[in-house]
């Protein structure tokens, strides 16, 4: 079973680091270069698969880590350490990404209004923390899953 749990962890960890990361890396550059009404639709098409997939998996990859803190002896603070930071990552996420995301998709189509203040430069502040602790997580599973 610890095994199993480990496999899941790694891969789980790793697609969560690995998303947060190619968003880091590519996708929103490319939101940073459009203009703002652009931004607002194109913010609303790309989040609507991951919005609701990504607590799914970072959660369910930090109770995975739970459990394998609590039964595996020598990866026990390995995985501790990969479920608080995917804990930190959901955090981040719950608490500064996703109200930003929130208040974009309240947005009409195409419209900007009068005074509106660019969240990009914000979100990706919060963005590139919560990649840092999903990498961070996953190379703690890593580290885990080859001494336990």
């Amino acid at each position: 079973m610890v095994e199993v749990l480990s496999v899941a962890v790694v891969v789980g960890s790793g697609v969560v680091a690995g998303v947060l990361f190619a968003v880091a890396l590519s996708v929103f550059p490319a939101l940073q270069a459009m203009p703002a009404d652009r931004y607002v639709y194109t913010h609303k098409l790309v989040g609507r698969h991951w919005d609701p997939t990504m607590p799914v998996l970072v959660l369910s990859s930090t109770a995975a880590d739970v459990a394998l803190a609590a039964v595996s002896a020598a990866g026990r603070p390995w995985f501790g350490a990969a479920a608080v930071l995917l804990a930190a990552v959901s955090v981040v996420s719950h608490f500064c990404n996703v109200p930003i995301n929130r208040r974009v998709k309240s947005l009409p189509d195409w419209t900007i209004p009068a005074g509106w203040r660019d969240p990009r430069p914000l979100w990706r502040r919060w963005h590139l923390l919560r990649t840092a602790l999903a990498a961070l997580a996953a190379l703690a599973n890593a580290v885990g899953a080859i001494t336990g």
